[in-house]
């Protein structure tokens, strides 16, 4: 059986996106305090610098991206497993498809407003 809202329609493939969304999201937050470990005393200029080379912007852009997977598999499973009628009665259906709108309205824009902060420069 298909998911009408999951992500990829398996929850095999959407343990997976979450799993290596993760990883990705580890690594650029380890390369991020890595940066600001070696170069104490920083400004603006030295962060503006590393962050708008093209690989930082491909690695944020791919950070951006693993971020709104990650999270929509987390709260589409968060609200599929306690918003359900025996949690809340037969109101469920409506509560999670107001829950499940508002997450995807706030990661649209999240991911369009991260988007437009490393590319619209």
């Amino acid at each position: 059986m298909r998911s009408a809202t999951g992500l990829t329609g398996s929850g095999s493939r959407d343990w997976i996106v979450q799993r290596l969304s993760a990883v990705i999201l580890a690594v650029y937050t380890i390369l991020i305090l890595g940066w600001i470990l070696l170069h104490p005393g920083f400004d603006y200029t030295a962060w503006y610098g590393f962050m708008m080379t093209l690989p930082m912007k491909i690695f944020s852009l791919l950070a951006i991206l693993s971020l709104v997977g990650h999270a929509w598999v987390g709260m589409w499973t968060v609200f599929t497993d306690y918003i359900t009628p025996a949690q809340i009665g037969p109101s469920a259906s409506a509560y999670r498809l107001i829950l499940q709108c508002a997450t995807i309205v706030a990661i649209i824009v999240f991911m369009v407003w991260g988007i437009q902060i490393f590319w619209a420069h």
